[in-house]
Protein backbone atom coordinates (compact mmCIF):
# COMPACT_ATOMS: atom_id res chain seq x y z
CA UNK A 1 0.00 0.00 0.00
CA UNK A 2 1.77 3.40 -1.15
CA UNK A 3 1.78 6.16 1.84
CA UNK A 4 1.20 9.61 1.23
CA UNK A 5 4.70 10.28 0.65
CA UNK A 6 4.58 8.12 -1.64
CA UNK A 7 1.74 9.40 -3.59
CA UNK A 8 3.16 13.25 -3.23
CA UNK A 9 6.38 11.84 -4.77
CA UNK A 10 4.63 10.17 -7.89
CA UNK A 11 2.28 13.61 -8.41
CA UNK A 12 5.38 15.47 -8.40
CA UNK A 13 7.19 13.39 -10.44
CA UNK A 14 4.12 12.97 -13.22
CA UNK A 15 3.70 16.44 -12.76
CA UNK A 16 6.82 17.82 -13.60
CA UNK A 17 6.77 15.06 -16.80
CA UNK A 18 3.25 17.12 -17.88
CA UNK A 19 5.50 20.42 -18.00
CA UNK A 20 8.21 18.95 -19.47
CA UNK A 21 6.05 16.88 -22.42
CA UNK A 22 4.59 20.72 -22.35
CA UNK A 23 7.52 22.77 -22.95
CA UNK A 24 9.42 19.81 -25.60
CA UNK A 25 6.24 20.33 -27.82
CA UNK A 26 7.11 24.03 -27.88
CA UNK A 27 4.64 25.45 -25.85
CA UNK A 28 5.67 28.19 -24.00
CA UNK A 29 5.02 27.55 -20.31
CA UNK A 30 3.00 30.12 -19.02
CA UNK A 31 4.60 31.94 -15.69
CA UNK A 32 3.15 30.95 -12.50
CA UNK A 33 3.65 33.32 -9.30
CA UNK A 34 1.81 30.69 -7.24
CA UNK A 35 4.15 28.11 -8.07
CA UNK A 36 5.77 26.49 -5.35
CA UNK A 37 10.16 28.16 -6.53
CA UNK A 38 11.58 24.09 -6.70
CA UNK A 39 8.94 23.12 -9.30
CA UNK A 40 9.06 25.83 -10.93
CA UNK A 41 10.97 25.51 -14.36
CA UNK A 42 11.09 28.24 -15.95
CA UNK A 43 12.55 29.48 -12.58
CA UNK A 44 14.91 26.74 -12.05
CA UNK A 45 16.21 27.24 -15.84
CA UNK A 46 16.87 30.98 -15.13
CA UNK A 47 20.39 32.32 -16.10
CA UNK A 48 20.12 33.61 -11.98
CA UNK A 49 19.59 30.53 -10.58
CA UNK A 50 22.38 28.71 -12.31
CA UNK A 51 24.07 28.07 -8.88
CA UNK A 52 21.35 25.86 -7.47
CA UNK A 53 21.57 23.40 -10.63
CA UNK A 54 25.07 23.59 -10.43
CA UNK A 55 24.86 22.80 -6.74
CA UNK A 56 22.06 19.54 -7.30
CA UNK A 57 23.85 18.37 -10.37
CA UNK A 58 26.27 18.23 -7.13
CA UNK A 59 24.45 16.86 -4.87
CA UNK A 60 22.18 14.11 -6.34
CA UNK A 61 25.03 11.58 -7.43
CA UNK A 62 27.25 12.09 -4.06
CA UNK A 63 23.77 11.16 -2.04
CA UNK A 64 23.25 8.16 -4.38
CA UNK A 65 26.54 7.07 -4.21
CA UNK A 66 27.06 7.50 -0.57
CA UNK A 67 23.86 5.36 0.32
CA UNK A 68 25.31 2.41 -2.34
CA UNK A 69 28.68 2.42 -0.33
CA UNK A 70 30.53 3.79 -3.43
CA UNK A 71 34.09 4.48 -2.40
CA UNK A 72 36.98 3.85 -4.82
CA UNK A 73 36.37 3.72 -8.23
CA UNK A 74 38.55 3.25 -11.52
CA UNK A 75 37.96 5.58 -14.02
CA UNK A 76 38.05 4.59 -17.69
CA UNK A 77 37.88 6.92 -20.15
CA UNK A 78 38.23 6.32 -24.18
CA UNK A 79 36.25 6.75 -27.53
CA UNK A 80 32.54 6.52 -27.81
CA UNK A 81 33.47 5.49 -31.62
CA UNK A 82 34.82 2.58 -31.34
CA UNK A 83 32.75 -0.79 -32.13
CA UNK A 84 32.41 -4.21 -30.23
CA UNK A 85 34.18 -6.97 -32.39
CA UNK A 86 31.67 -8.35 -34.24
CA UNK A 87 29.52 -5.39 -34.98
CA UNK A 88 32.76 -3.71 -37.04
CA UNK A 89 33.32 -7.22 -38.87
CA UNK A 90 29.34 -7.03 -39.66
CA UNK A 91 30.20 -3.66 -40.88
CA UNK A 92 33.13 -4.64 -42.58
CA UNK A 93 31.25 -7.66 -44.27
CA UNK A 94 29.06 -5.41 -45.49
CA UNK A 95 31.88 -3.27 -46.61
CA UNK A 96 33.60 -6.24 -48.74
CA UNK A 97 30.28 -7.02 -50.29
CA UNK A 98 28.97 -3.92 -51.69
CA UNK A 99 32.59 -3.41 -52.75
CA UNK A 100 32.38 0.66 -51.86
CA UNK A 101 36.37 1.04 -51.60
CA UNK A 102 35.80 4.48 -48.89
CA UNK A 103 33.72 2.14 -46.71
CA UNK A 104 35.70 -0.78 -46.89
CA UNK A 105 38.58 1.04 -45.76
CA UNK A 106 36.31 2.68 -42.72
CA UNK A 107 35.23 -0.45 -41.98
CA UNK A 108 38.80 -2.01 -41.73
CA UNK A 109 39.43 1.00 -39.45
CA UNK A 110 36.77 0.33 -37.22
CA UNK A 111 37.97 -3.71 -36.92
CA UNK A 112 41.34 -2.23 -35.92
CA UNK A 113 40.46 -0.31 -33.26
CA UNK A 114 37.59 -2.96 -31.86
CA UNK A 115 40.35 -4.67 -30.01
CA UNK A 116 40.53 -1.69 -27.29
CA UNK A 117 37.00 -2.45 -27.18
CA UNK A 118 37.22 -5.99 -26.12
CA UNK A 119 40.90 -5.51 -23.91
CA UNK A 120 38.76 -2.88 -22.05
CA UNK A 121 35.81 -4.78 -21.43
CA UNK A 122 38.49 -7.47 -19.98
CA UNK A 123 39.97 -4.97 -17.96
CA UNK A 124 36.48 -4.15 -16.09
CA UNK A 125 36.23 -8.11 -15.41
CA UNK A 126 39.95 -7.96 -13.99
CA UNK A 127 38.12 -4.64 -11.62
CA UNK A 128 35.07 -7.10 -10.57
CA UNK A 129 36.87 -9.91 -10.41
CA UNK A 130 39.39 -8.63 -7.74
CA UNK A 131 36.55 -6.90 -6.21
CA UNK A 132 33.92 -9.59 -5.89
CA UNK A 133 35.16 -11.35 -2.68
CA UNK A 134 36.01 -8.18 -0.57
CA UNK A 135 33.80 -6.54 1.60
CA UNK A 136 32.21 -3.69 0.52
CA UNK A 137 33.97 -0.94 1.40
CA UNK A 138 36.89 -2.57 0.21
CA UNK A 139 35.67 -2.88 -3.37
CA UNK A 140 36.46 -1.10 -6.46
CA UNK A 141 33.96 0.14 -8.92
CA UNK A 142 34.76 0.50 -12.57
CA UNK A 143 33.13 4.50 -13.69
CA UNK A 144 32.57 5.63 -16.70
CA UNK A 145 31.35 8.43 -19.21
CA UNK A 146 28.11 5.91 -19.59
CA UNK A 147 28.20 6.03 -23.30
CA UNK A 148 29.10 3.63 -25.85
CA UNK A 149 32.15 2.76 -27.25
CA UNK A 150 34.79 1.87 -24.33
CA UNK A 151 32.55 3.12 -21.76
CA UNK A 152 30.60 0.52 -22.53
CA UNK A 153 33.25 -1.88 -23.14
CA UNK A 154 34.12 -1.26 -19.37
CA UNK A 155 30.91 -1.03 -17.82
CA UNK A 156 29.95 -4.48 -19.81
CA UNK A 157 33.36 -6.00 -18.03
CA UNK A 158 31.85 -5.50 -15.07
CA UNK A 159 28.13 -5.99 -15.59
CA UNK A 160 28.84 -9.59 -16.54
CA UNK A 161 30.46 -10.64 -13.09
CA UNK A 162 27.21 -8.63 -12.01
CA UNK A 163 28.92 -6.75 -10.49
CA UNK A 164 27.97 -2.76 -9.51
CA UNK A 165 29.39 -0.01 -11.70
CA UNK A 166 28.90 3.23 -12.54
CA UNK A 167 27.48 5.47 -15.61
CA UNK A 168 28.53 9.52 -15.52
CA UNK A 169 26.40 10.58 -19.00
CA UNK A 170 26.81 14.06 -20.23
CA UNK A 171 23.54 15.32 -22.26
CA UNK A 172 25.16 16.41 -25.84
CA UNK A 173 23.09 16.69 -28.90
CA UNK A 174 25.41 13.93 -30.87
CA UNK A 175 26.57 10.77 -29.53
CA UNK A 176 25.85 10.16 -26.08
CA UNK A 177 23.38 7.97 -25.27
CA UNK A 178 23.29 5.83 -21.90
CA UNK A 179 24.92 2.24 -22.02
CA UNK A 180 22.77 -0.62 -20.90
CA UNK A 181 25.51 -2.78 -19.23
CA UNK A 182 25.55 0.68 -16.38
CA UNK A 183 23.72 -0.64 -12.95
CA UNK A 184 20.36 1.43 -12.68
CA UNK A 185 20.90 3.01 -9.61
CA UNK A 186 24.36 4.36 -10.78
CA UNK A 187 23.45 5.64 -14.12
CA UNK A 188 23.35 9.67 -13.80
CA UNK A 189 23.09 12.08 -16.38
CA UNK A 190 24.87 15.45 -16.33
CA UNK A 191 24.72 18.83 -17.78
CA UNK A 192 27.46 20.77 -16.74
CA UNK A 193 30.98 18.82 -17.88
CA UNK A 194 32.77 20.09 -15.18
CA UNK A 195 30.56 18.91 -12.69
CA UNK A 196 30.74 15.55 -13.68
CA UNK A 197 34.33 16.13 -14.17
CA UNK A 198 34.35 16.15 -10.19
CA UNK A 199 32.58 13.38 -9.82
CA UNK A 200 35.05 11.46 -11.76
CA UNK A 201 37.75 12.57 -9.55
CA UNK A 202 36.10 12.38 -6.11
CA UNK A 203 36.12 8.90 -5.80
CA UNK A 204 39.13 7.88 -8.14
CA UNK A 205 41.39 5.65 -7.10
CA UNK A 206 42.86 5.20 -10.86
CA UNK A 207 42.39 6.60 -14.21
CA UNK A 208 43.02 4.31 -17.48
CA UNK A 209 42.61 6.31 -20.28
CA UNK A 210 42.09 4.63 -24.18
CA UNK A 211 42.68 6.13 -27.27
CA UNK A 212 40.31 8.84 -27.34
CA UNK A 213 39.18 12.12 -28.97
CA UNK A 214 39.03 16.02 -27.44
CA UNK A 215 36.74 14.57 -24.51
CA UNK A 216 39.43 11.88 -23.52
CA UNK A 217 42.25 14.38 -24.09
CA UNK A 218 40.26 16.94 -22.06
CA UNK A 219 39.67 14.51 -18.76
CA UNK A 220 42.95 13.21 -18.72
CA UNK A 221 45.08 16.13 -18.97
CA UNK A 222 42.37 17.89 -16.38
CA UNK A 223 43.64 14.94 -14.00
CA UNK A 224 47.31 14.90 -15.00
CA UNK A 225 46.92 18.93 -13.91
CA UNK A 226 45.15 18.43 -10.91
CA UNK A 227 47.88 15.82 -9.88
CA UNK A 228 51.25 17.40 -10.86
CA UNK A 229 49.63 20.81 -9.39
CA UNK A 230 48.94 18.84 -5.59
CA UNK A 231 44.90 19.82 -6.18
CA UNK A 232 44.25 15.56 -5.93
CA UNK A 233 45.82 13.11 -4.60
CA UNK A 234 48.24 10.60 -6.19
CA UNK A 235 46.56 8.41 -8.50
CA UNK A 236 47.71 5.47 -10.95
CA UNK A 237 47.02 7.23 -14.33
CA UNK A 238 47.44 4.68 -17.19
CA UNK A 239 47.60 5.60 -20.95
CA UNK A 240 46.30 1.93 -22.44
CA UNK A 241 47.45 1.56 -26.15
CA UNK A 242 51.27 3.24 -26.09
CA UNK A 243 51.54 3.56 -30.02
CA UNK A 244 48.10 5.45 -29.96
CA UNK A 245 49.67 7.79 -27.26
CA UNK A 246 52.95 8.27 -28.13
CA UNK A 247 52.06 8.84 -31.50
CA UNK A 248 49.81 11.39 -30.65
CA UNK A 249 51.30 12.91 -27.83
CA UNK A 250 55.16 13.76 -27.22
CA UNK A 251 55.84 14.41 -23.69
CA UNK A 252 59.32 14.29 -24.18
CA UNK A 253 59.20 17.29 -25.90
CA UNK A 254 57.28 19.07 -23.53
CA UNK A 255 60.74 18.04 -21.11
CA UNK A 256 63.21 19.52 -24.21
CA UNK A 257 60.99 22.56 -23.62
CA UNK A 258 61.17 22.91 -20.12
CA UNK A 259 57.16 23.50 -19.59
CA UNK A 260 56.97 20.32 -17.51
CA UNK A 261 59.80 18.37 -15.18
CA UNK A 262 61.32 15.51 -15.88
CA UNK A 263 59.45 13.91 -13.02
CA UNK A 264 56.14 15.01 -14.16
CA UNK A 265 56.41 12.04 -17.05
CA UNK A 266 56.31 9.62 -13.79
CA UNK A 267 52.81 10.97 -13.38
CA UNK A 268 51.49 7.99 -15.96
CA UNK A 269 52.58 4.97 -17.35
CA UNK A 270 51.99 2.96 -21.16
CA UNK A 271 50.36 -0.52 -21.15
CA UNK A 272 49.15 -2.36 -24.21
CA UNK A 273 47.32 -5.21 -22.32
CA UNK A 274 44.46 -5.41 -19.80
CA UNK A 275 46.31 -7.44 -17.09
CA UNK A 276 49.52 -4.61 -17.48
CA UNK A 277 46.59 -2.00 -16.75
CA UNK A 278 45.43 -3.77 -13.32
CA UNK A 279 48.73 -4.81 -12.14
CA UNK A 280 49.65 -1.37 -12.72
CA UNK A 281 47.43 -0.24 -10.01
CA UNK A 282 47.72 -3.45 -8.07
CA UNK A 283 51.30 -2.04 -7.33
CA UNK A 284 49.89 1.17 -6.59
CA UNK A 285 48.27 -0.01 -4.26
CA UNK A 286 49.96 -3.14 -2.78
CA UNK A 287 46.89 -5.04 -3.46
CA UNK A 288 48.77 -8.49 -3.47
CA UNK A 289 48.31 -11.15 -6.45
CA UNK A 290 46.68 -10.11 -9.23
CA UNK A 291 43.40 -11.28 -10.00
CA UNK A 292 42.12 -13.17 -13.02
CA UNK A 293 39.04 -13.82 -13.74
Amino acid sequence: MKTPNDLNERTLANAWADLKTHADAGLKLEGDAYRLAFFDPEFLLRRETRAIRLQLEMLKPELDQQALGIDNTIVVFGSARFLPPDEAQKQLTLAQKNGDAQALKLAEREVRNAHYYEQARQFGRLVATHSEKLAHKDKMFISTGGGPGIMEAANRGAHDLGALNIGLNIALPFEQSANPYISPELNFKFHYFAIRKMHFMMRAKALVAFPGGFGTLDELFEILTLVQTGKSEAVPIVLFGSSYWKRLVNFDVLVEEGVISPEDLKLFVFVDEPQAAWDAIRDFYQLGASARP
